[in-house]
């Protein structure tokens, strides 16, 4: 199946693909609006994403996962106004604690992770709600089955081409793990189509948690089989 929208990223992206590895350098693309860079952490080979306004220079992270030290250079002297946690799990918040205690960053997730999450949330967001970096603005998709508080992040300011940080439930090659979990199943895959893949267009760039991009594009014609095998 299809990853990160195939050879042909390069040639649409300036250059970027997404496709980082542990240890390896970062990636980063500008769109109207915002820069996006990707690194990847840790044993569970995570992605973090740094999101910077280029007009303020105000930057957010999406997924202090691992390496607070990588996470940290990347930061760099700009400093960090916001760390955004897509989901309650422990891979995805090991460094959660030292880079807000290095950077003071506000602390966000969704209400029903946020107790869960071994750092204080400062602020608990719901789906809908506005989350913003400078003069951009993300908006938060709540998104139920890999955990009951999972989130996305939408960037829609091209409303044409938008750009969607999936966490860990929408992968290239399906939806996120639920775990064995029937209904959990049935619930994120109605999410995901509800909220996601009827709304957005096929030109909807996915950034997910673990591994490389794709497009709603590539994954759309398997909706079916996704169903199909049940998970």
């Amino acid at each position: 199946m299809s990853n990160a929208h195939g050879d042909e990223a390069s040639a649409t992206t300036g250059g970027y693909t997404g496709k980082v590895t542990v240890g390896g350098p970062a990636d980063t693309r500008t769109l109207p609006g915002l820069t996006v860079t990707k690194v990847a952490v840790g044993p569970a080979d995570n992605n973090a994403y740094l999101l910077r306004c280029p007009v303020t220079g105000e930057q957010l992270l999406i997924d202090a996962a691992n390496e607070a030290g990588t996470l940290l250079r990347l930061v760099g002297d700009a400093g960090l106004a916001t760390v955004v946690t897509s989901h309650r799990h422990g891979d995805h918040v090991q460094a959660l604690a030292e880079v807000v205690a290095a950077t003071g960053a506000t602390t966000v997730a969704h209400a029903d992770d946020a107790p869960q999450i071994p750092v204080p949330t400062a602020r608990v967001v719901h789906d809908g709600d506005e989350i913003t970096v400078g003069r951009a603005t993300l908006r938060a998709i709540h998104l139920v089955g890999h955990t009951p508080g999972s989130i996305a992040l939408l960037y829609d300011a091209d409303p044409a081409a938008p750009h969607l940080f999936t966490g860990d439930c929408l992968f290239p090659g399906g939806p996120g793990n639920t775990f064995g979990d029937a209904d959990a199943f049935v619930t994120l895959m109605d999410d995901l189509e509800r909220k996601v893949f009827g709304p957005l267009p096929d030109t909807t760039w996915i950034y997910p948690g673990h591994g490389f991009d794709s497009t709603l594009g590539a994954e759309r014609p398997h909706l079916a089989e996704w169903h199909a095998r049940g998970w």
